[in-house]
């Protein structure tokens, strides 16, 4: 069953990019992620099974943590 990802999630993952942030922004979902690094705002797609076993947590656009 897949993860419940929409665009505008903010997703923190279990490894952190070189540029030391560990959150990204959804940008586009489907068979593929597209995801913005929040440190440096660099861009990936990353294949949707890769990217579920990587997320630690899912934070809502509206969603008050």
């Amino acid at each position: 069953m897949p993860m419940d990802i929409r665009v505008g999630d903010v997703i923190e993952m279990k490894k952190q990019h070189p540029c030391g942030s560990r959150e990204w922004q959804v940008l586009r979902v489907g068979m593929d992620f597209k995801l913005r690094c929040s440190g440096c705002g660099h861009e990936v797609m990353v294949p949707r099974s890769r990217a579920e076993k990587a997320i630690r947590k899912v934070r809502r656009e509206g969603e008050t943590v």
